[in-house]
């Protein structure tokens, strides 16, 4: 595959003839990055693959709409950022689960997850990061894992530059003394 700019893709889609394989294009550039950042959101790989469809059937549907004011990559991660915090928002309001009993369901099913190779250190990390608040834990996995710039995330989650590295500071200092226990 060609590496074509995020210009040149959005080009190819506004053209019908060649729509349907720039948007494939698109599917192919961000695909796995977008699905690791919803799999540190959801913990679950089926319900990571169901949130990335979801992702990309929203993107199909709106990127006639985009109109360039962010990154095309900021746009991607917000959608699936969205759909990840509504797919869990869902799952807690079908089962009438406070979010002490999600967290504690994402943590088992990090032990149960065939897919988690991660020695017991990664896992305990995982744990603890799951016991974040929900925006702290989206700050740190796209500052820690993604390697995402302030900036960036910013655009992604509507949030001033200044108030993602409290979040960031704060979470840091929670997955320490988490770290330190037991």
């Amino acid at each position: 595959m060609t590496n074509y700019s995020d210009k040149e893709l959005l080009d190819m889609y506004r053209v019908s003839d060649t729509q349907n394989y720039a948007f494939n294009l698109i599917v192919r550039k961000y695909q796995e990055r977008l699905y690791w950042h919803v799999r540190k959101i959801v913990i679950s790989q089926d319900d990571a693959d169901d949130v990335i469809q979801n992702t990309f059937l929203k993107v199909w549907g709106g990127l006639s709409h985009f109109r360039e004011d962010s990154q095309l990559f900021t746009w991607l991660y917000r959608i699936a950022t969205n759909e990840a915090l509504t797919f869990l928002k869902r799952k807690r309001t079908k089962f009438l689960l406070p979010i002490i009993d999600v967290e504690q369901q994402l943590s088992n099913s990090i032990e149960t997850d065939p897919y988690f190779d991660g020695n017991e250190l990664q896992a305990k990390l995982q744990k603890a990061i799951i016991k974040l608040p929900v925006k702290q834990r989206l700050v740190f996995n796209m500052k820690y894992f993604d390697e995402m710039k302030y900036e960036d995330m910013s655009e992604v989650l509507g949030t001033s530059v200044g108030a993602l590295k409290a979040s960031f500071h704060h979470a840091v200092k929670k997955i320490e003394k988490f770290l330190e226990e037991d």
